[in-house]
C-alpha cells in the first residue's frame, strides 16, 4: 500500500510542476490539457491562497511551491514506515 501512495504522491508532483510551467504561457490553460492541470490543482491551490494571497507575496504565487513541499514531506514519512 505504501508504494502505491508514494507513487500517486509523484505523480501528482508532475501534475503540480506541469501546471506551474503551463500558467507561464498565456492562453495554454485554456487548452484540453491545461483544462485537466487546472481541475486537478486548484482545489488544493484555492486552501493555500485561504492562507497565503498572492497579492500579499507581491503577485506571486507560492502555492506550487508548497504544494511541492507538503508532498514531498509526505512522501518521506510514508517511506520511513
Amino acid at each position: 500500500m505504501v508504494p502505491l501512495l508514494v507513487h500517486l504522491l509523484d505523480v501528482y508532483s508532475l501534475v503540480v510542476i506541469a501546471s506551474a510551467i503551463i500558467s507561464w504561457f498565456p492562453g495554454a490553460a485554456d487548452n484540453p490539457i491545461g483544462r485537466v492541470l487546472r481541475a486537478l490543482t486548484e482545489p488544493v491551490y484555492a486552501i493555500i491562497h485561504k492562507v497565503l494571497d498572492p497579492s500579499k507575496t507581491g503577485g506571486i504565487d507560492l502555492s506550487p511551491l508548497i504544494v511541492l513541499v507538503v508532498l514531498q514531506f509526505l512522501k518521506k514519512t510514508l517511506l520511513r514506515m
